[in-house]
């Protein structure tokens, strides 16, 4: 049996833009690797696709690369999606 966990994600600029929301907490597997997870996410809002490959991801506050890094989740963990800042 999987055992699951309920995790916060935070969305900034353009993520939020494209997921329509700022933050939602959805339930996920404790043990999953970064690429995994980046897909539940992009499976609830399809449009992140387009910016995948710019993306900043964090847990719990720390920079994961979207591989195969094995995550260990707990409830309560905040996944962040960070998209480039533009400056001018």
């Amino acid at each position: 049996m999987v055992m699951r966990c309920q995790v916060e994600v935070l969305y900034f600029a353009k993520s939020a833009e494209i997921a329509g929301i700022r933050s939602e907490t959805i339930s996920v597997p404790q043990e999953i690797k970064a690429l995994q997870l980046w897909n539940e996410i992009e499976t609830r809002h399809p449009g992140l696709a387009d910016i995948r490959n710019q993306v900043i991801f964090a847990v719990r506050q720390e920079y994961v690369e979207l591989g195969d890094q094995l995550l260990l989740l707990q409830s309560g963990d905040e996944i962040a999606i960070i998209p480039p800042i533009s400056g001018g």
